[in-house]
């Protein structure tokens, strides 16, 4: 009876949160978003929740703070979608729920909330971060791996008789999606806007933040600056790619099998023993052996 009545006090607690933050969230001033990528979908779902917190957070926190995190959201290009006032939103709101979830169940299972409710309110904050490094590692793969391909389709433009903008127009026209061809075809946008060529391909550089994209960049400014043959350059600069991601394959390959020995320790030999043994332990306790 207790826990029913402390169930519906937090139920109406939450509603009048709920109704509260809603008619707050409408006097936030709406952000113009025509020129800014979508939010993910978790994030679309509690959009104005986030918004409102981070119309009030301001400026907080620190500039050192503050560019840590748009650097995070650029390597993870998100830095068209989301402000760091909204990222940070995001965290709090998602370390809310995580609370409240966490406190819910612990008051029906009948253990102590206040434990349950700091850990799920510090799980709910870890999220986003966990899930922007993901996003940052996907990337670099993806990226690691259409890196020839993209260099030949420039090195093919270029040897076809176009200039650089236009071959790497084309390597973003017939280029396979991804973060390469993302980048690229941003700074196409970012020069047509006015900005320097040099310096749209340096922000490539930055934003991806690889040791073979930084080369790729380096190279093309350079050839572009001194007027030399782009072409042969390029056609080595994907063999070695190529090299490399060839090198990557069989260094996973050969951590394999220490990788897959976690698993089989915890996972599988425990019941592979169990499905052997399971027999001869029944046959024991008929004959009373173990009784």
């Amino acid at each position: 009876m207790l826990l029913t009545a402390a169930l519906a006090m937090m139920f109406v607690a939450i509603v009048l949160a709920a109704s509260s933050m809603l008619s707050a969230a409408a006097e936030v001033p709406r952000e113009d978003r025509r020129h800014r990528d979508p939010p993910p979908l978790l994030w679309r779902l509690g959009w104005p929740l986030i918004d409102l917190v981070a119309h009030r957070l301001g400026r907080f926190p620190g500039t050192a703070a503050r560019e840590r995190c748009q650097r995070q959201l650029a390597l993870a290009g998100l830095d068209f979608t989301l402000r760091v006032e909204q990222f940070l939103a995001g965290r709090m709101v998602a370390g809310a729920l995580g609370a409240a979830l966490a406190i819910v169940s612990a008051m029906l299972v009948d253990i102590a909330w206040l434990p349950a409710g700091g850990a799920g309110a510090l799980l709910g904050a870890i999220l986003p971060v966990a899930a922007v490094r993901d996003r940052i590692a996907r990337r670099r793969a993806l990226t690691l791996r259409q890196l020839a391909f993209t260099l030949d389709l420039i090195a093919l433009a270029v040897e076809g008789g176009l200039h650089l903008p236009a071959a790497i127009a084309q390597a973003v026209e017939r280029g396979p999606a991804g973060p390469l061809r993302d980048e690229l075809e941003r700074a196409l946008r970012d020069v047509k806007a006015g900005r320097a060529r040099n310096e749209a391909l340096r922000q490539v550089a930055e934003r991806l933040d690889l040791p073979a994209v930084t080369s790729m960049v380096a190279t093309l400014r350079g050839a572009e600056r001194q007027g030399a043959d782009l072409a042969p350059t390029l056609r080595a600069q994907a063999e070695q790619r190529r090299s490399e991601r060839f090198l990557r394959a069989e260094k996973q390959a050969s951590e394999a099998p220490v990788k897959m020995l976690l698993p089989l320790v915890v996972f599988i030999f425990p019941g592979t023993f169990a499905i052997l043994l399971f027999p001869v332990v029944v046959q024991l306790l008929e004959q009373g052996m173990l009784q």
